[in-house]
């Protein structure tokens, strides 16, 4: 995207509302300083209440009240929720899962291989991507909307596995080797024998089906992006709203959770291929849930896929009743995103909808469509930003830090969990939040897109399955130099999900300075006075290499091995934690480690947090260092400035070394270092 503005805006359904009051609208994304909204993503049966019958009179009232207006448009193509005379047309459309065929009503319950759809979605992206491209004011397109696989087990998606399967592997013992088939009688000896992928039992191979599905779903966005780019100007970029694992809490209800974690039906990495800029949803706590690290952990995921800004498409406002923000947690909220890298933000949505199964997701307005605080806080956040222009677009980030997640070995630990109350999703979020609260920034990168040369430092959460190539860059990075922390459960198998037969870790025995062949439930464990949860993985340090036991286990038995240890090899230091415990004893692994790697850890802490970068400015002909200061607390306090001289570009204010930097309840502040 090649403007230096930050988006502001909002989601725009005017056809979801029983009253025409579009020009209000108008007027009051206006007053809030809103420059775009994204349309029609949710729409497809109005658009086309009938196969091949089309009326765009919404989209063409939107086009002309938002030119006047000089507000961008971005236009979502509507195939994720599909029309109900398109079922009646192919009943197969639904998708088909473990549980058998969906039942029309829900969004993203389709087969996205079935060719009735594919040639029905084909024709309605056309028909709207050919008639709004030629608008000025259409900045771009955003193909689908959170796209997964959604569990398909259709017919159309194992005829795809098996044929994938037999070009990669071309023989059935090639096959049967792989995933070690033989157990149980799986083997296969001719491939018209293989079965029906739903009573599969082996975790290697449904992880292989996972991984297909992913690149399934990854596919079929790029076939989009190819008929959007037919259309589309150059100016004119496509994005797509990627999001996250969903934390629930108790009842399987939309409600009752957020953005949490790596997402298990999409590899963003591929999918972001297709993408001129990538884009996300996130949501996340608020009130006294609020910490900011879901807006730094989501954004550092999509930020990191093409190494550049990013849009946040879709961000909440009001919501639910326990995500009504507190005064001043919008405005955090909002430049939380920008401290990240993104180029700007669009709340879900603009109204609050009354019908409908997201009746009580409460938009930037309530029910009564009048002004509200959490609008007049919006109001102050899009008048700050189009007052300081381009002076906070585009930060870029030269982190030293790399925190490594893996899609397949989230796959294969849902086969072989950790714990039954620990996941892959939250061994991440223990490893990235810990940094987070530290104020030690990282790039969160799939392991298929990392360069350890570009980094310092290298944290792998249970890093489970990796190929013996990546394992010798691995080694080759620590031995260069480099710095790598890692947790239990990582290197243990290859890219089959076949435990490798020796002691872990695998090849990197000699990196670590400890081997290990034994794990155990903690029990009474504890782990320098603290309590070690869920598992314990019994190290033995290699005497002879010097290794460092950081911290022995406390128990009666298991007291004779180590729980972390450390070994400088090379040129550089391994860091192994072999079991869950408080994040206070693994922020203590983080500081030698950062200590080892040159990295200095600011003095202060979550919550009051700081993130960095750039921006490069060719008119002043040097590059800007900005520091958001962001305080997630209702309580006032003060943080040493750690600079030797900032100014607040918010209200000029400058600060010195030593000075005390006095920080408001939710406050904000942009330091740029004079």
């Amino acid at each position: 995207m090649k403007t230096r503005k930050i988006l502001f805006g909002t989601a725009y359904y005017p056809e979801y509302m029983s009253c025409d009051r579009m020009d209000e609208d108008i007027r009051m994304m206006k007053a809030a300083g809103m420059n775009t909204v994204r349309i029609a993503e949710s729409t497809w049966s109005t658009l086309e209440p009938r196969e091949n019958v089309f009326d765009f009179t919404y989209i063409d009232e939107v086009l002309e009240k938002t030119q006047e207006a000089g507000i961008n448009v971005i236009v979502g193509t509507p195939t994720y929720a599909v029309p109900p005379w398109l079922v009646r047309k192919d009943p197969e459309i639904m998708v088909e899962t473990k549980k058998g065929r969906a039942r029309y009503g829900h969004r993203q319950l389709f087969d996205l291989l079935n060719p009735t759809f594919r040639c029905r979605a084909e024709n309605v992206i056309r028909h709207l991507v050919s008639y709004t491209a030629g608008y000025a004011h259409v900045i771009g397109f955003q193909i689908d909307n959170e796209t997964k696989h959604y569990g398909n087990t259709g017919k159309y998606m194992q005829e795809a596995f098996r044929r994938y399967l037999r070009e990669k592997f071309v023989t059935t013992e090639r096959l049967n080797e792989a995933f070690g088939l033989a157990y149980w009688s799986n083997s296969i000896a001719d491939w018209d024998d293989f079965p029906d992928i739903r009573g599969c039992v082996n975790g290697g191979l449904m992880a292989e089906f996972e991984k297909f599905r992913r690149t399934v779903a990854a596919d079929y966005l790029a076939w989009q992006a190819r008929i959007v780019s037919e259309y589309k100007r150059d100016d004119q970029f496509i994005t797509h709203n990627l999001d996250f694992q969903w934390k629930k809490f108790g009842a399987d209800i939309a409600q009752d959770g957020y953005s949490y974690g790596v997402q298990p039906d999409l590899n963003h990495y591929e999918a972001a291929k297709c993408l001129t800029i990538a884009g996300t949803d996130i949501y996340h706590p608020t009130q006294d849930e609020l910490t900011g690290a879901e807006t730094a952990f989501c954004g550092d995921i999509i930020r990191s896929l093409k190494d550049d800004n990013y849009l946040v498409l879709e961000c909440q406002a009001q919501a639910f009743k326990y995500w009504t923000p507190y005064p001043g947690q919008l405005r955090l909220h909002a430049y939380s995103h920008l401290a990240s890298g993104a180029q700007g933000i669009m709340y879900w949505n603009w109204h609050s909808i009354h019908s409908g199964y997201e009746t009580y997701w409460k938009g930037l307005l309530s029910h009564d469509l009048g002004t509200n605080p959490t609008y007049e806080e919006a109001c102050r956040i899009g008048q700050e930003w189009k007052k300081l222009g381009t002076a906070l677009c585009k930060m870029k980030k030269n982190n030293r830090v790399v925190l490594v997640v893996d899609n397949h070995s989230l796959s294969a630990l849902e086969w072989f969990p950790i714990d039954k109350d620990l996941t892959y999703n939250d061994v991440v979020r223990w490893m990235y939040d810990s940094l987070y609260e530290m104020n030690i920034e990282c790039d969160v990168v799939d392991i298929n897109a990392l360069e350890p040369d570009r980094y310092d430092m290298i944290i792998t959460p249970a890093l489970y399955c990796i190929t013996e190539e990546m394992l010798k860059k691995l080694d080759t990075f620590v031995k260069s130099g480099g710095v790598l922390v890692s947790s239990f459960k990582s290197f243990v198998a290859d890219e089959y999900v076949r435990v490798y037969p020796d002691t872990q870790p695998h090849l990197l025995q000699e990196c670590f300075g400890m081997s290990c062949n034994q794990y155990t439930e903690p029990g009474r464990t504890k782990l320098t006075g603290r309590q070690v949860r869920y598992i314990a993985e019994l190290l033995n340090p290699d005497k002879n290499a010097g290794t460092e036991r950081l911290a022995m286990y406390e128990h009666k038995y298991w007291g004779a091995y180590a729980g972390i240890t450390r070994h400088e090899y090379g040129r550089g230091c391994a860091y192994y934690i072999g079991c869950y415990t408080d994040k206070d004893v693994l922020k203590e692994v983080y500081k030698k480690a950062a200590a080892d790697a040159k990295i200095s850890v600011p003095l202060f802490s979550w919550p009051v947090i700081m993130r960095s970068g750039v921006i490069s400015s060719k008119a002043e002909g040097a590059d800007r260092t900005l520091h958001y200061i962001l305080h997630y607390s209702e309580e006032e306090r003060e943080a040493p400035c750690p600079f030797t001289a900032a100014r607040d570009i918010l209200n000029g204010r400058e600060y010195r070394s030593g000075d005390n930097i006095r920080l408001r309840d939710w406050d904000v502040l942009i330091l740029e270092e004079l």
